[in-house]
């Protein structure tokens, strides 16, 4: 009779995981999945407004982080890589997915039931998806900086840890970034 070894996999680092993911072991994946599960739907939903479509979307991510594992360069960088993979899927299923020129049912019933003017709720969420298309159009550096501080609500601490810089490159970035977005939506009132 053989003993199995029982490994407990949420003990394991990022590094570790990945290591034993590139080997073959889909449990060590499994934990990867369950650490970067809530986080890679964050980033889904607030791309693309729909819970459904961000479930989907977790998968889809989750299956091509496994297929281009072997591409990872840097184990301990799978996280930013991760995030990476889950803004450009969001970016293309949104640019994909068609263009509605009709106002969501959801928000003129919420509307309504507040009692909130329907035309300045209707003002505020065109305002909210024109800003999120132009962050959208910003370079990687810049939009990953502004999401990291206004939507991931990191502090600069955090962020000069995840980006690996110091904490003043990071304010000076967040303040590039804030100028580069302003230019960006000089015609939108709310930015």
């Amino acid at each position: 009779m053989s003993d199995f070894i029982r490994i407990d996999y949420s003990i394991l680092s990022v590094t570790e995981l990945v290591t034993a993911s590139l080997a073959g072991d889909r449990d060590a994946f499994g934990e990867l999945f369950q650490r970067h599960e809530r986080q890679v739907f964050a980033i889904a939903y607030r791309r693309l407004s729909d819970r459904d479509e961000a479930d989907e979307m977790v998968q889809d991510v989750f299956i091509q982080a496994w297929r281009k594992l072997s591409q990872l360069s840097q184990a301990e960088a799978f996280s930013g890589w991760l995030r990476q993979i889950t803004v450009r899927m969001s970016i293309n299923r949104g640019t994909r997915r068609a263009k509605l020129a009709f106002i969501d049912q959801e928000i003129l019933e919420a509307t309504a039931e507040s009692g909130q003017d329907a035309q300045a709720e209707l003002v505020r969420e065109e305002t909210r998806k024109r800003l999120h298309e132009q962050l959208a159009q910003l370079k990687e550096l810049d939009r990953a900086t502004l999401v990291a501080y206004y939507i991931e609500e990191q502090s600069m601490l955090q962020m000069a840890e995840h980006f690996g810089a110091p904490v003043g490159t990071i304010k000076r970035r967040l303040h590039t970034a804030r100028q580069r977005l302003a230019v960006a939506c000089q015609d939108l009132a709310a930015c």
